[in-house]
């Protein structure tokens, strides 16, 4: 959906959680109000309740666009990727990018996650075992082919939760005016990460 197609009244649910997500990153979940999210965007709280009926309502809207944009980009990255090794690399290169170009909402997801219905719990988990069995898949499929590429002691386990905290945690320290675009740190960090894979692999570092 582009601009020119949105309704006002979808325009204006997205200028709150837009707003929430800033807001919540700042001084946390909790901390914050209704009326203060109202007034970040220039809504009175009966009308800001039209489109949110709570906090909840609106952590719950956050994470769930999250995950599903996270596991539509994964799923079209992998489908594009010419083989396994650069489904991986593209994976994580477009995974810190998205990390980067989002970090007060990723923030939010990360940090306030213990503030979700608990009925909600599982969904969560169940989608964001989707993203990282994609990364999985990718990398059995590469190990397939290329046995020795994990490094010594290493299982697929372990580099998956290791690549992944990786990129999750860009969150927390980069900065714009740190020299770098995300997708120029995503790549580095791809490259890093990817290194050990080559070993034995007939695909040419890009």
């Amino acid at each position: 959906m582009t601009d020119t197609t949105l309704s006002k009244a979808d325009a204006r649910r997205i200028r709150v959680l837009s707003q929430s997500a800033e807001i919540f990153s700042r001084q946390g979940f909790r901390a914050t109000s209704m009326n203060e999210i109202a007034a970040a965007v220039g809504l009175s709280k009966p009308t800001l309740y039209h489109y949110f009926r709570s906090k909840e309502e609106l952590l719950v809207r956050l994470y769930s666009d999250v995950l599903d944009e996270s596991l539509v980009m994964a799923r079209r990255t992998v489908a594009a990727a010419a083989t396994p090794l650069d489904a991986i690399r593209d994976l994580i290169a477009s995974r810190v990018a998205y990390t980067c170009r989002h970090q007060a909402l990723l923030k939010v997801c990360f940090e306030e996650e213990h503030e979700l219905p608990a009925h909600l719990a599982g969904e969560v988990l169940d989608r964001r075992r989707a993203f990282e069995n994609l990364f999985t898949d990718a990398l059995q499929q590469h190990l397939d082919r290329h046995p020795g590429a994990l490094l010594d002691g290493m299982t697929p386990k372990i580099y998956v939760n290791m690549c992944l905290g990786a990129v999750n945690w860009t969150y927390k320290w980069y900065r714009a005016d740190g020299g770098s675009t995300p997708e120029e740190l995503g790549a580095g960090i791809a490259a890093s990460l990817t290194e050990s894979l080559y070993r034995g692999a007939a695909a040419r570092r890009p």
